[in-house]
């Protein structure tokens, strides 16, 4: 059986925050003096979303954030990923930690400098919130734009997709595309096809975050698998947020034979438990994916990042070579 760790991935749908070890999160709570906000147990997704800012609310150093982005480095090479494209708001850590601008180039060269001691690359998502003024996703889109080309490769949109849809984003996506950046909305999870097809046609989306329940409509499955758009697929995110009963009901196998591209992604390890190898090793052991599917969906991990060319010619070829 081949080694999964060794088979060269991009990991492609990885909240910053939450991908912190659950031991870093008990010492940034200790040493804040207060105890450690619950990451299991939710019952909602609002609930879910305080949980995860509970434990945003515990990095308040730049130290703090600065061993938030090793280690989550350092976890995705340990995965196996030659590519983390992890995603973050800046405005998080605005003003307790400087400009925007000041907060996205800490990220960067952090995140980079890490990347580098292991030998894998490392890129940025910013990543708007739909409860907040798209106003604001319009600023950080602009900042977004400004870092193209230096080390920020790709523009989100996270939180409630039920409440917020994306209509109100369009020009904060336009700016981010206008400028190289792939759009990688979140769609497809809390709500149905609807909302994939309005990912791509008012977001320009080149990949989807989730976007699973896009099988539920054959004519849009037939629509991605042409277009090529890939899907940033996360099992046990989708199990613990009842976008599917459990786990062997998954779509993930139906999506790959339909020809729609899907990588493999963690989401939020802290929330869920699985890193990025688990999260493969589920997929060949419970959703019965052979090698061949695995290492296509690593070559549209890879394909579908906003990595630059050169690399992912390169590590495309040694995902052939896993294979062979």
């Amino acid at each position: 059986m081949r080694d999964l760790a060794a088979l060269p991935k991009a990991h492609l749908h990885l909240h910053l925050e939450g991908a912190m070890r659950p031991q870093t999160l008990a010492e940034f709570a200790a040493h804040a003096g207060e105890v450690v906000p619950p990451v299991r147990g939710y019952t909602s997704f609002p609930q879910f979303v305080e949980m995860y800012d509970g434990a945003v609310g515990l990095v308040r150093t730049r130290d703090q954030l600065a061993r938030v982005v090793r280690e989550v480095v350092q976890d995705a090479a340990a995965s196996g990923a030659v590519w983390l494209e992890a995603q973050a708001n800046p405005m998080f850590y605005v003003p307790q930690f400087g400009t925007p601008e000041e907060v996205t180039t800490f990220l960067l060269e952090t995140g980079r400098a890490e990347a580098d001691r292991l030998g894998i690359g490392f890129g940025l998502m910013l990543v708007a919130i739909r409860n907040l003024p798209p106003a604001q996703a319009e600023e950080l889109a602009v900042l977004a734009a400004g870092f193209a080309g230096r080390g920020v490769v790709s523009f989100g949109l996270a939180a409630d997709e039920a409440l917020f849809p994306p209509a109100p984003f369009e020009k904060a996506f336009a700016i981010a595309r206008e400028a190289g950046l792939v759009s990688a909305p979140h769609a497809g999870e809390l709500l149905g096809p609807e909302s994939v097809v309005d990912a791509l046609d008012l977001l320009g989306a080149r990949r989807v975050q989730h976007g699973v329940r896009a099988v539920e409509d054959p004519e849009l499955v037939r629509r991605l698998a042409a277009e090529g758009t890939v899907l940033d697929v996360c099992p046990t995110s989708n199990v613990a947020l009842w976008v599917v009963p459990e786990i062997g009901a998954h779509p993930l196998p139906a999506l790959l034979e339909a020809g729609v591209r899907c990588s493999i992604n963690g989401d939020d390890p802290l929330l869920f438990g699985p890193g990025l190898l688990e999260e493969y090793e589920t997929a060949r052991t419970s959703l019965g994916l052979s090698d061949e599917q695995l290492a296509a969906v690593a070559k549209a991990s890879l394909e579908g990042s906003g990595a630059p060319a050169a690399f992912v010619r390169e590590q495309v070829a040694a995902v052939d070579a896993w294979l062979a």
